[in-house]
């Protein structure tokens, strides 16, 4: 059984290497492949394992950042961050080749640490991080750092788990979203009901378009009134006499869409996961990689930093 002390972090890599690469000055390695990316994902690491002092970790993968299962439901899913021919990509997504190139080098740091790092084949890192959350509930307080809103709905105060919410201070000082969080930002309660609200809503940088004219506040409102999506449509089906006029036409207009939207906002919670140790490391996983890549990319700082916070200097 899990210690009192028991904590589980799931990072949303891509996420957290995008941020770092965005938001860390450029530097060139020996090897004379930039390093901002890794250097910034990994001083994040361990920024986040010195303040939350995690028992477990996981840096959940994008095995697929536009899984068929989504696009087939809403073909604008992501459509527009589809690489074009001769464009920088990485996996067919575009992504600047600066960030791209240090991908692999991130995948190779993760494994000489230690940290389990996870993706399945046809889902996101919020699917992932939807199934260990799913998993793990009741059993230890869960951490899921992000600088996506998409993973507000796994927010559940009664099970411990929160999102560390990096879009605005970063990991040193993210917002902690839990259910008041989103009450007070958003005016619905709990995650599920985020989820529902963010179907109306849309989501125009993931090419999801909502129902027109169906802003945040007004979702909220629908959500906070009808309790669930599902409880709202039935009462535009059954003639509620106060859903009417043009925002009644324009809910009964978007029917197609209500019914495909929300396969592709819900994060999966059963994804099929690989076996993998997710116990924070206690030693370094394989030194002789760690000190490759130290020297090649002149990254012995980060790794140190990340060592010490792990304890297994």
């Amino acid at each position: 059984m899990p210690s009192s002390a028991s904590r589980l972090l799931l990072l949303d890599s891509a996420s957290l290497y995008f941020r770092a690469f965005f938001g860390v000055p450029e530097v060139i390695g020996p090897s004379g492949v930039p390093t901002n990316a890794v250097r910034g994902l990994l001083d994040m690491i361990a920024s986040l394992v010195e303040r939350g002092r995690p028992s477990h970790l996981v840096a959940c993968w994008d095995n697929d950042w536009r899984p068929a299962f989504r696009v087939d439901a809403i073909p604008s899913y992501k459509a527009h961050r589809v690489a074009e021919p001769g464009d920088d990509q990485l996996a067919g997504e575009q992504v600047p080749e600066a960030l791209a190139v240090q991908v692999p080098i991130i995948a190779d740091a993760l494994t000489a640490l230690g940290i389990a790092r996870v993706g399945v084949d046809g889902c996101e890192a919020d699917d992932v991080i939807g199934t260990y959350a799913t998993a793990y509930s009741g059993r230890m307080p869960i951490d899921i750092v992000t600088g996506d809103r998409d993973l507000f709905q796994l927010v559940d105060d009664a099970n411990q788990v929160r999102v560390v919410y990096t879009a605005r201070g970063g990991v040193r000082s993210p917002d902690l979203v839990d259910e008041a969080f989103i009450a007070q930002k958003y005016g619905v309660g709990t995650g599920a009901a985020y989820a529902d609200m963010a179907v109306l809503r849309g989501d125009t940088s993931d090419g999801l378009p909502g129902v027109a004219g169906v802003g945040e506040k007004t979702a909220a409102k629908l959500i906070t009134t009808y309790g669930t999506l599902s409880a709202l449509r039935a009462a535009i089906a059954a003639g509620d006499p106060a859903l009417k006029g043009a925002q009644r036409a324009r809910l009964e207009a978007a029917g197609d869409y209500l019914d495909a939207a929300p396969r592709v906002v819900a994060v999966v919670k059963d994804a099929p996961l690989p076996d993998a140790d997710i116990t924070v490391p206690t030693s370094v996983a394989d030194p002789v990689l760690m000190s490759k890549l130290a020297v090649e990319h002149g990254l012995t700082s980060s790794f140190d930093r990340v060592v010490t916070a792990l304890g297994i200097a």
